[in-house]
């Protein structure tokens, strides 16, 4: 009588863990992914900036200063369109992470409906 009831929570007990696991792991890669990509355009954002601080030690006059200004312009361009970039990509990552995760759990359910709607009738039969 109790292995009517048991198998079918046993099953999706065992499934609910693997699902877990699954989603766990999507997870991580996601987050190994966008932290990579963000590490990335930090090192990049900081080497251009770095080289254009060097640039601009050697200024001596106000006509180098002068010179400078579209450089330190377009830097803080540049900067700015690679961080909303990556935004951009960690964004679309995030989602589509977002969406197998949410096929996973719909899978789950589904199976569970099943196992649940298949208990009552092998139940039903062992009468």
């Amino acid at each position: 009588m109790f292995d009517t009831i048991n198998q079918p929570v046993f099953d999706f007990s065992k499934q609910l863990a693997e699902s877990a696991l699954k989603a766990q792991a999507l997870a991580l890669q996601n987050f190994e992914q966008v932290a990579s990509l963000q590490l990335k355009t930090v090192e990049t954002r900081v080497n251009a900036t770095f080289a254009f601080l060097g640039e601009a030690a050697e200024v001596r006059d106000f006509d180098g200063v002068k010179a400078m200004w579209p450089k330190g312009v377009a830097l803080v361009k540049e900067s700015g369109e690679q961080f909303y970039a990556l935004g951009q990509e960690a964004l679309t990552r995030t989602v589509k992470t977002n969406e197998a995760i949410s096929n996973l759990v719909k899978a789950q359910v589904e199976t569970a409906n099943e196992g649940l709607s298949k208990a009552p009738a092998a139940k039903s039969r062992a009468k």
